[in-house]
């Protein structure tokens, strides 16, 4: 029988037919498919015509496009629904991807016929997009060693395939620590947990065949543990295991991992002539330069911390009223924290929940994105690969723009985080190709008939990971290697941050934060102390974030640590880092840096982009309206439908008028 992921897909939308793909189909679709895109890159180094734009970078745009289609669900089922089997063949790709990788950038002929059409730019007519393509195609064979001779050569292409294994073994280490704990609950423990909380562990007992609640590592169950659990002790063990991840020795330990990755990365540097990998990486970032980051970093440090060293104290005498005559532990900064949210602001996680729940929620971010750029979504009813998973169709004026996927609920087979992907990016080389984008959560499952709730925070990743969707959504250029999210990394965080702020409208949430039994929408009352408390707990917050920004710029700057966890200490101690506080993603488990290169030397970027998203939404706060129609279309020329196609520096200044600075930032966090 033929393999579905190789033949025509002719359903709706042309999405993949997910009820008659197997895990069985994989290896031998990648096989095919790999072994087409070699031919293909073959074909265009071997061609004996002159070089053309057509007939050299046109053609490469091209030649993968059915290894970009297996692997867009490869990966997508991997990393939100895998199993021993994915991760098997996932163990097996990621260094044949790899080579192939280093086959097409090395590949002599084939950079040559590049060289010549850079060499010749001037002359070959291009339009504005063309010249771009030019430029960040011949830009990333350089970066990938396209100079390099012999065994420097050699050498690169047997470090990115050990990168490769490395990479996919941290991940599925993590994975595995994350879906094999969980802290079981008698029912005397639950005593001081909200409903919504006890109703969390009871479905993750089932989920886990328990015998009753329990307590995983799901983010979107151990934080309100954390938050509302009057059990130190608890607090204390579900904290150490949150931490642990990736630490607790044997086959899952990460840690030796990270350091022989910084190790390879470091000499991957070298031999492409940089002094270290954050010089390396940040050269085509915003930032450009470690100082840069550095910069940004310690504006925001300082007050941040004065912030987060006088809420600590807030917070330990508070536990010593309680009796506890110990110091304010990291396990207990939630627990404190929730309870004085609770007294200055009459704000309580669990008299606010029931009006966060998760379909009213979408249907804000709908909503939002309909008032803003005359987005419409329909539901699908078509085979997708998880029962929890569900799709709309995406139209604008009755025009067909993408397939919008949203899998929402936490599972032991899911990693932890949320994120998008495009199993199909936007692109017109190929015909009028619109995107199918994935949007990823890990949010409570409720009980059976029950309402999903959300806290404000996981509404709030809703509003972000939406927002880098419709990145994705509205793309409009040409060529798919600067389609959608495919900008710099210190820049692609602004759309998603940018989307957030809609969510703290007054005018969204009185329509749709709603009761969840009542169905009446959330008092004014309640709405203005939450709108009030909106930097509440940011001193901490910011904080956690830039600890573990700071490691990561320190791990890939000057020599490459022999114990990352000695590094890491280092650092915070240099910081001067408030003992109450943990780092948001310690080195064994910082998924973000080490399960590939995204946000190596780059995690810094959540905060670059803030510098802008905060910048970008006072334009909307001047103009008077949140959804003035003028700024929305502005929005959307210049950054969401522009991809990478043009500087993203230039393309925030022809949105903004000019670049900003951290002002609003710290406006926007309080400590202005």
């Amino acid at each position: 029988m033929e393999n579905p992921l190789l033949a025509d897909w002719t359903g709706p939308f042309q999405l993949p037919p997910f009820d008659k793909i197997t895990d069985e189909h994989f290896a031998p679709a990648f096989d095919s498919a790999l072994e087409r895109a070699r031919a293909g890159v073959a074909r265009i180094a071997d061609n004996p015509e002159p070089a053309t734009f057509a007939n050299t970078i046109e053609a490469l745009e091209l030649a993968d496009a059915d290894l970009d289609r297996v692997l867009g669900v490869f990966f997508n089922l991997a990393g939100s629904d895998s199993n021993e089997r994915r991760q098997e063949l996932q163990r097996e790709f990621s260094p044949r991807l790899a080579a192939y990788s280093s086959e097409i950038t090395m590949n002599e002929g084939l950079f040559q016929r590049i060289e010549t059409l850079w060499q010749n730019r001037e002359d070959l007519g291009l339009n504005d997009e063309q010249s771009r393509v030019l430029y960040l195609t011949r830009r990333s064979f350089v970066r990938a060693g396209a100079l390099l001779k012999g065994a420097h050569r050699e050498r690169l292409k047997e470090i990115m395939e050990r990168l490769s294994v490395l990479s996919t073994r941290f991940v599925q280490n993590l994975l595995a620590d994350e879906s094999s704990w969980f802290m079981e609950l008698a029912e005397d423990d639950l005593e001081g947990l909200p409903d919504f909380v006890v109703a969390a562990a009871r479905a993750a007992g089932e989920e886990k065949k328990a015998g009753g609640p329990v307590i995983t590592l799901s983010r979107s169950l151990i934080v309100p543990f954390l938050q509302f659990s009057p059990r130190r002790d608890l607090r204390e063990r579900a904290f150490a295991a949150w931490v642990a991840r990736g630490a607790n020795g044997g086959e899952t330990d990460n840690r030796e991992i990270a350091a022989e990755v910084l190790k390879l990365r470091q000499e991957r540097a070298q031999l492409l002539g940089y002094d270290d990998f954050a010089a390396f990486k940040l050269e085509t970032e915003m930032a450009g330069t470690p100082d840069a980051v550095r910069k940004l970093l310690m504006q925001v440090w300082q007050p941040a911390r004065a912030a987060a060293e006088a809420d600590a104290e807030v917070l330990e005498a508070m536990m010593h009223e309680d009796g506890t005559n110990a110091d304010l532990a990291p396990w207990d900064w939630r627990y404190y924290s929730e309870r004085r949210r609770k007294a200055e602001h009459d704000l309580d996680e669990a008299e606010l929940k029931p009006y966060f729940q998760l379909d009213r929620m979408i249907e804000a971010v709908f909503d939002t994105a309909n008032r803003l750029f005359g987005l419409e979504f329909t539901p699908l009813d078509v085979p997708l690969y998880h029962p929890d998973a569900r799709a709309w169709e995406v139209t604008r004026d009755g025009r067909h723009m993408a397939v919008f996927i949203g899998d929402y609920f936490a599972r032991g087979s899911k990693r932890s985080g949320a994120w998008c992907s495009a199993m199909r990016s936007q692109q017109k080389l190929a015909g009028d190709i619109r995107p199918i984008v994935v949007n990823v959560c890990n949010f409570a499952k409720p009980a059976e008939g029950e309402p999903a709730l959300l806290s404000f925070d996981d509404a709030r990743t809703l509003f972000h990971e939406f927002g880098h969707a419709l990145h994705q959504m509205l793309s409009d250029v040409t060529y798919p290697s600067i389609s959608g999210t495919s900008v710099a990394r210190d820049f692609v965080e602004l759309p998603s941050q940018l989307f957030e702020h809609w969510l703290e409208q007054p005018e969204v949430l009185q329509r749709f934060a709603t009761h969840a039994q009542t169905g009446q929408p959330m008092p004014a009352q309640l709405l203005r102390r939450l709108l009030a408390a909106r930097t509440y707990d940011m001193g901490f917050a910011t904080v956690e974030f830039i600890a573990s920004a700071a490691v990561d710029l320190a791990f890939h700057e000057g020599e490459a640590p022999a114990d990352p966890m000695e590094r890491q200490a280092q650092v915070l101690d240099d910081l001067g880092m408030p003992p109450a506080i943990a780092m948001r993603h310690a080195t064994p488990n910082f998924a973000h840096v080490f399960a590939g290169d995204g946000y190596s030397s780059g995690y810094y970027s959540y905060m670059w982009s803030e510098v802008m998203d905060a910048d970008a939404f006072e334009a909307f706060e001047e103009a008077g309206d949140a959804f003035d129609p003028a700024l929305a279309k502005k929005l959307e020329r210049h950054i969401l439908s522009a991809g990478g196609s043009r500087d993203a520096a230039e393309l925030y200044a022809a949105f903004r008028g000019r670049l900003p600075g951290v002002e609003a930032l710290l406006r926007g966090r309080g400590f202005a």
